[in-house]
Parts: structure tokens; C-alpha cells; sequence
């Protein structure tokens, strides 16, 4: 089957050098395109001075840069930020008209995808669901881990797809999902906390443990955390806790334990049995060494997937690696540079 899948950048990436001033707005777009991306993903509420003003001066910057960098807009990530009241939660009307300025902005500024969470509830995104129409932009859920596609959780959805007929909403699968290692950097950070290696031991067992027999899928429920300590106790959080706690662990054996459960292996089959859904791709990275090689993610195994699936979308990386290592106002270069390459093999191996 006949597959386009370009290469973008989520300039998430580059938080480090954008908070401490190494990088500008214009300064990500240039790294991104000298790293071989053609797609940029936005952050506008973060990177975007006025917002949720769009001024004219804005707006032809943006598309002046785009040009001078040989780039596009390929996604712009919305927050829906429903808590911003202290006595109240938003109305219905009041979430659903914040979704329209979102999707205005995205309109104006050229994105045909908008990214929103998973915390956005169903009756926001289905009133919603004209105005993206009207404006043509689909509105795509992150499909970040620990939920994901061919589960209870992410059949809910999929029932509001099938009884609207829409077709400006879908997915937005993070390869946080496709995670069959610890991350790296995770771990060796927890050694530097003080973490025991026999402790660290355990918990990459369970975690291998849990790949090779499978995760049980997260449900749905209204409710994010009550179903997220469900999927984590239904996936040995408390044997691992109390097996850390028989072996002498230390707050850093406990903090690296609890966050293993964070990341999850699914089968890539998932992406082809949902790719009619999906609208744009998270390519989450960790660490790619000095081979290119994503150190927790089987890369090839995962692209080769949408190639299979007949992909036409972007990758998008996004390094998450920011909070795991001292110097991430220059890893962050370095590190998305390496996944760009690294993607670019794939696609084309």
C-alpha cells in the first residue's frame, strides 16, 4: 500500500532552550528545518506572545518563516484549560466556545490538525465537532500512554465516531505507546538519585515481564485517575511495590518504580487497524545514541507499520527527555537532530 509519511517536529522539543532564552520562536523552526523536518507543531499558548491574540504582525511573521525555513504547519497543540476559575469548573458552553478559538487560531495560522488531551471530555469534542467542520480543521485526541488504541478506553470514542459519521475527529497515537524498555536516561537518572541496582533489577524485570505478556489496556472512564490506578494496579503496580519494599528500596527505588508504570508496550497492529483515525503522530523519543537508535522504542518496527497501514501524515518528534538529563537546553538540539535521522532511515529502510 502507497504511504506519505513526512517528517515534522513538535517545538515541545526544544522547551529547555526556549525557557532559558537559547532559543525564539524563530530559533526552533530553524532547527527544526535544519534537522530535516518540513512539518512544525506548535505550542501556541506557550510560544505565540499575544495569545490568544492573532495580530496581523504575528500572522505574517509566521508565514514568512515557514517560507524562509521551507516548512508547513502540520499540528497545533490545544489545552482546553477547563479549571481556570477557582470556585468552578467551565460550562459546557464555555469549553465548547474556548474550542473554537483554538480552532480559529489553528485556521488562521494554517494547521489542518489540532491536537487536544485526553482530559477534554466527549461532549466538548462532539459540540465541537461543526465548527471544525466549518473551519476544516479535525480535531485529533493524543493517544498518550497509558491509554491506547484497540481498548475499552479508546472504544468510547470510536462509538462517538461511528454514531456522528464524523470525520473531523480521530487520533493522535505518541509513541510513548510503543515503549518495550525503560528509557534510558530514566534509569540512569534514578542511579544518580541513589536508586539500588537491585531495586532498578526488579523493576526492569516487571517491566519486561509485563511486555512479553501483555498490558492490560486501560478502560474507559470518565474519571482519568481512577482508571489510570485501575491500569496500574491491574498491571502488578502493587507486587512491584511491595517486592521494592522487601528488598530495602529507597524513595528513588520507589519514585523509578511508579514511574515504569508510565510507559507502556502496545502491538503496532494497533495503527493499522485504526489508521482510517488517525490524523498526525507524536514520534515521542527518549534517547537516540550515537547510532541513531531510539534506546527504548523499536523505531523500524513501529514505522514500518504505517508504512504497512498506508500512512499519509506526519511523524512528529517529540523529545521528552527534557527532565531527565542537566543539559537539555543543548541535548535538545542534539537529540531531536539524531531522532530526525533516525526516522529518515526508517522511512526509507
Amino acid at each position: 500500500m502507497s504511504y506519505d509519511i513526512k517528517k515534522s517536529v513538535s517545538l515541545y522539543s526544544y522547551q529547555e532552550a526556549y525557557f532559558t532564552g537559547k532559543l525564539d520562536l524563530e530559533g526552533c523552526i530553524r532547527e527544526a528545518s535544519k534537522a530535516g523536518a518540513t512539518g512544525i507543531e506548535l505550542l501556541a499558548e506557550q510560544m505565540v506572545d499575544e495569545f490568544p491574540v492573532i495580530t496581523p504582525e504575528f500572522k505574517a511573521k509566521w508565514f514568512k518563516w515557514m517560507e524562509k525555513y521551507g516548512t508547513e504547519p502540520s499540528c497545533m497543540d490545544a489545552f482546553l484549560e477547563n479549571h481556570i476559575y477557582d470556585n468552578r469548573v467551565c460550562t459546557l458552553r464555555e469549553q465548547i466556545e474556548n474550542m473554537r478559538r483554538d480552532i480559529e487560531i489553528a485556521h488562521t495560522l494554517g494547521f489542518k490538525v489540532l491536537r487536544t488531551l485526553v482530559s477534554t471530555p466527549m461532549e466538548v469534542i462532539e459540540g465541537s465537532l461543526p465548527i471544525a467542520e466549518a473551519f476544516d480543521v479535525k480535531i485529533g485526541l493524543e493517544v498518550h500512554s497509558p491509554f491506547s488504541l484497540n481498548s475499552g478506553w479508546s472504544e468510547g470514542y470510536m462509538e462517538m465516531i461511528r454514531r456522528t459519521g464524523t470525520k473531523y475527529f480521530g487520533f493522535i497515537p505518541d509513541f510513548g505507546i510503543f515503549c518495550n524498555k525503560i528509557p534510558t536516561e530514566l534509569t540512569n537518572q534514578a542511579l544518580k538519585n541513589g536508586a539500588h541496582p537491585e531495586c532498578v533489577e526488579l523493576v526492569q524485570q516487571a517491566f519486561k515481564n509485563r511486555c512479553e505478556k501483555g498490558f492490560v489496556k486501560i478502560r474507559y472512564d470518565k474519571n482519568l485517575g481512577a482508571a489510570n490506578m485501575d491500569y496500574r494496579m491491574a498491571n502488578g503496580q502493587g507486587e512491584l511495590m511491595a517486592a521494592i519494599k522487601k528488598a530495602g528500596g529507597n524513595d528513588a527505588d520507589f519514585g523509578y518504580a511508579g514511574a515504569s508504570f508510565a510507559y507502556t508496550w502496545n502491538d503496532p497492529q494497533d495503527i493499522i487497524d485504526n489508521i482510517d483515525y488517525i490524523f498526525h503522530t507524536h514520534a515521542k523519543c527518549y534517547h537516540i545514541n550515537e547510532d541513531y537508535e531510539e534506546t527504548c522504542i523499536p523505531m523500524q518496527q513501529v514505522v514500518d507499520a504505517y508504512k504497512k497501514a498506508g500512512y499519509h501524515g506526519y511523524l512528529s518528534t517529540e523529545w521528552e527527555g527534557a527532565e531527565m538529563v542537566e543539559d537539555a537546553s543543548e541535548s535538545c538540539i542534539e537529540q531531536v537532530h539524531r531522532h530526525q535521522e533516525c526516522m529518515r532511515r526508517c522511512i526509507e529502510g
